[in-house]
């Protein structure tokens, strides 16, 4: 079992194996009905020798309706045709064709593409060249096959030559200055499939974008060695580019230099607070210490106190004890002796009250 999964993954490898080109080797397509293509690789112009065998083996004689094309009850794949200039390709031209693609089982999708010469005459210059277009869409991964030189208008002679069954475009009417739509004739006879544009994308909306930053564009583009000829500007306005260029480059520098200036002063101001809170610090702690030992309730005072008390207890004798406790008067605390009372003479103890003489 082990060697038959090993096999197998051996056989997926080498599937997957393809050349310059993107084609695949070493392993052959097997024949089949379906239209989708299994060597992997750009898609085939309509004169190659792919398209042509693709083309020439199907029945065009077998008409197939929509309704049974949509309901995939065709007999053949089912050969549905876009055109457009898909100049400058995108995700809107991708999209578009995506929608075709799938709006139909068993689909081979033939994009047309308009030429330089017819383009410029019926729509106005393009951003790529005719050859560019071409390699763009050939390597789209929904479309199978590319017409070169495709016409404005679609002919019978045309749409036969290529057994195309049905034409995609979105359904407004495409008129480009004329009065009837281009797609009117197919319309009528009932091959025409409606596609969705994709809203916010277009090529024109893409050459807005680059005409809107075209300063910044050609500053870009100067600056990689791109010529003022080779842009089509002037030679006033090169050096007016380059000037402006300059001034910016001296203005980013003095802004670097203004944020840099600022940053060391910021940093310095940093440094500068810190060692403020640390000298607050310091000083809230030595005030405490100062308090602590020179205050009103410091340790100086405390100690004179206690040094005045103890000179006052060693120059003070100790207070003598009453007499309700001493059995026998002490010499110290004895009261001194009462005085004698003076003699009186007979005169002087004589009454003056009766008021005799």
């Amino acid at each position: 079992m082990e060697g038959v999964r090993k096999t197998r993954k051996r056989k997926r490898m080498t599937s997957r194996k393809r050349d310059a080109n993107g084609e695949r080797v070493g392993r052959t397509p097997s024949a089949c009905t379906c239209s989708c293509r299994k060597v992997i690789g750009p898609a085939p112009f309509h004169y190659e020798e792919a398209a042509i065998a693709e083309r020439e083996r199907i029945n065009y004689e077998e008409k197939v309706s929509l309704e049974t094309a949509r309901a995939g009850l065709a007999n053949r794949p089912v050969r549905v045709y876009a055109d457009g200039i898909y100049d400058m390709f995108h995700s809107g031209h991708a999209r578009q064709l995506m929608q075709v693609k799938l709006a139909l089982p068993d689909s081979y999708l033939i994009v047309g593409v308009c030429n330089d010469e017819l383009t410029h005459e019926k729509k106005g210059r393009t951003v790529m060249n005719e050859a560019e277009r071409y390699e763009a869409l050939r390597h789209c991964r929904y479309v199978d096959e590319v017409i070169t030189d495709a016409p404005w208008v679609l002919t019978e002679e045309y749409l036969e030559m290529h057994k195309i069954d049905f034409v995609a475009h979105d359904d407004l009417p495409y008129t480009t200055g004329a009065a009837d739509d281009v797609y009117q004739r197919v319309k009528e006879k009932g091959m025409f499939l409606p596609t969705q544009r994709t809203e916010g994308i277009s090529t024109t909306d893409v050459i807005a974008r680059i005409i809107k930053d075209y300063d910044m564009y050609v500053r870009r583009n100067l600056a990689r060695g791109y010529t003022a000829a080779e842009l089509n500007v002037s030679y006033m306005k090169e050096k007016k580019i380059k000037l402006k260029v300059n001034y910016e480059k001296i203005e980013e520098k003095l802004k670097d230099k203004k944020k840099e200036i600022m940053d060391k002063w910021k940093e310095s101001m940093d440094k500068g607070n810190e060692l403020l809170h640390k000298w607050e610090d310091k000083s809230k702690e030595f005030i405490g210490n100062f308090l602590d030992m020179f205050g009103k309730d410091g340790k100086i005072n405390h100690w004179f106190t206690e040094s005045k008390l103890k000179i006052g207890r060693a120059l003070s004798p100790p207070s003598s004890p009453s007499r309700e406790d001493s059995s026998s008067p002490s010499p110290c605390t004895a009261s001194p002796p009462m005085k004698r009372a003076r003699y009186l003479s007979p005169v002087d103890d004589y009454d003056y009250s009766d008021g005799e003489d």
